[in-house]
């Protein structure tokens, strides 16, 4: 019930004013009673008022003692005034004792107080000896003892001293041991708390990270669409070609739709609409299709495996990287020829990308669209592979397992950067 002084190394000590804070109300409860006890059995053995007035007083003080400083000083950790209390828990006892037989009835109390508000094993040994010796000695002169008769008081309260310090040191353990488990479950409560936080956390930036990724791959790629088609109108309006114009109007008013439709399925955490309409060699045919006609490119399809893609979330990294790197052959390569081949090895699909444009320079850094794809390839399970050399053109390569799980959520390119 109390702590030890010194807990071994790796082992969690006790909180004794945390332990006295806890219990307290347990021990409000257990004076009261072992006092209304000891009240009512002193009151019955007196034969009148006058004899019952010691032990009567006594008890008041030591109640008082108990609420005003015992109690007090466990409630702000005070080890003055619960020392304090014990010194007068010990005289008052001394006092029923010495005043009759019946004061023994009050060790119960004592020596449950006595290992409550000691703060260490040793401090309650030392306690109780105290205790022990002094309504040893009081017991000794009350009934004016000699020889055996001393030795027969002495035993007596020596076995009482004994079991005693036997129990206490036993409950001792146990409530340390309680203490202890209840810290460590507290700690560990802590501990899930962060955890779950932490978690909690990593959603957010995972799905923002998601929801970021997604708009770069779709509805940025829309808007540099329509930046560039308008451009285009205005140049052919200023030129007096009407007709061409009002077709790039018409491309413009198609990449808005299909950006709107984008727009509506990521809000509601719909698949991208060209994969809720067909299969994924359909919306690389659409892809394609959209392409060609904005840019004046001939993308090729040749999808030999597009029965095998089962997984959804296969389908949709796919079609992300085939998105991003159409986006790279329009701002970078500068290719007149574009081909996006499916196919199927072992358990893989492989998605290539391939153009004719100006390729890579030697050392060109890799930007955040590269990074981005290959993050959507990792996490699927995959890997990305770009090969381009100076006027040979551009291949990127990305090979993921038929059936995902879990669709790569990663930040893409901004405009401007390096395939």
């Amino acid at each position: 019930m109390s702590t030890a002084a010194a807990a071994p190394p790796g082992r969690a000590t006790v909180d004794r004013h945390g332990f006295w804070l806890r219990t307290l109300l347990m021990y409000d409860l257990v004076f009261v009673g072992m006092s209304t006890v000891y009240l009512i059995a002193v009151l019955t053995q007196a034969d009148d008022l006058a004899e019952a007035l010691v032990p009567a007083t006594t008890m008041v003080v030591l109640t008082l003692a108990y609420a005003l400083v015992g109690r007090r000083g466990a409630q702000r950790g005070s080890a003055r005034l619960v020392d304090a209390y014990l010194v007068v828990l010990v005289v008052v006892v001394v006092v029923q004792v010495v005043n009759g037989d019946i004061g023994s009835v009050l060790l119960f109390l004592a020596f449950t107080q006595i290992w409550f508000f000691a703060r260490t094993r040793v401090a309650g040994v030392v306690w109780a000896t105290v205790l022990t010796v002094a309504i040893t000695t009081g017991a000794v002169l009350r009934v004016q003892a000699r020889g055996p008769q001393i030795a027969e008081i002495a035993a007596e309260y020596g076995a009482a001293l004994l079991f005693a310090v036997v129990l206490g040191l036993w409950i001792t353990q146990v409530a340390e041991q309680s203490e202890v488990r209840a810290s460590l479950l507290e700690e560990l409560s802590a501990a899930q708390d962060a955890l779950a936080a932490s978690h909690h956390e990593a959603g957010v930036v995972a799905e923002r990270e998601r929801l970021a990724a997604e708009i770069h791959d779709t509805l940025a790629q829309g808007f540099t669409s329509v930046v560039m088609l308008a451009q285009t109108a205005t140049v052919e309006l200023e030129r007096g070609h009407a007709d061409r114009a009002a077709a790039r109007l018409a491309h413009i008013e198609d990449v808005a739709r299909d950006n709107l439709a984008e727009a509506r399925a990521l809000v509601a955490a719909f698949a991208p609409p060209d994969l809720q309409d067909g299969t994924l060699a359909d919306a690389l045919a659409r892809l394609a299709a959209r392409f060609g006609a904005e840019t004046g490119t001939h993308v090729e399809v040749v999808a030999a495996a597009a029965d095998d893609v089962t997984g959804r979330d296969a389908q949709l990294v796919l079609l992300r990287v085939a998105q991003e790197s159409l986006a790279n052959v329009r701002r970078h390569a500068g290719a007149s020829q574009v081909t996006l081949r499916l196919t199927r090895s072992g358990d893989e699909v492989v998605l290539e990308v391939a153009d004719d444009g100006g390729g890579l320079r030697p050392g060109t850094p890799e930007g955040n669209g590269l990074r981005g794809m290959r993050a959507r390839a990792d996490a699927a399970g995959g890997a990305l592979d770009v090969v381009g050399m100076p006027g040979g053109g551009t291949r990127v390569r990305v090979r993921v397992p038929a059936a995902v799980d879990a669709a790569a959520t990663r930040p893409t390119a901004t405009d401007g950067e390096a395939s």
